[in-house]
């Protein structure tokens, strides 16, 4: 399962929720009829979406059996997820992030960078956040970067600029 979003909060007395979505396909993903799994405990919970809006760059959705805020008051803060299995495919050279975390980072000599622990986007761009024995490293996800990216062996080389690497090392000295 892979997350799409999380519940915020409830909204208004009808039982819809708003949601933080962490998918780029938000109409696509929480859309009338989709359906959407929580982890309630120890059991997934799947729940069908019968309304959904865009308000303010978020989902405001409405699940079936679920049409009052004391029923959907239990699901804020859950994780909505969907099966990997459907996600669509993306053009190459794109990645969901949860392809990337877990990855192991080399440098093109073989050098050890560490693992991807997250990917963080910002305005200019996705970035890895690599966890290794010179601390946590921040590498631009971009082409001329991340040379070579193989999911499938978990495996990402990159080409470092001059001085990446060594910029953490600086920052940490520093403290």
């Amino acid at each position: 399962m892979v997350v799409v979003g999380r519940i915020a909060r409830p909204h208004g007395l009808r039982g819809q929720v708003v949601v933080a979505p962490e998918t780029d396909f938000v109409t696509e993903r929480f859309r009338c009829g989709a359906t959407v799994w929580v982890r309630m405990g120890a059991r997934e919970e799947e729940l069908a979406i019968v309304s959904a809006r865009v308000q303010n760059g978020r989902p405001v959705i409405g699940f079936e059996g679920l049409s009052s805020v004391e029923a959907v008051e239990r699901l804020a803060g859950l994780e909505l997820r969907i099966p990997e299995a459907s996600l669509r495919p993306l053009e190459p050279g794109r990645y969901y992030e949860h392809q990337l975390v877990g990855c192991a980072v080399e440098t093109a000599d073989g050098g050890v960078v560490g693992a991807v622990v997250r990917v963080e986007s910002a305005l200019g761009g996705s970035r890895l956040v690599v966890e290794g024995p010179r601390g946590e490293i921040l590498v631009p996800l971009v082409a001329h970067i991340c040379v070579e990216v193989d999911l499938g062996g978990r495996r990402i080389q990159i080409d470092p600029p001059e001085g990446l690497l060594e910029l953490n090392e600086t920052k940490r000295h520093k403290r």
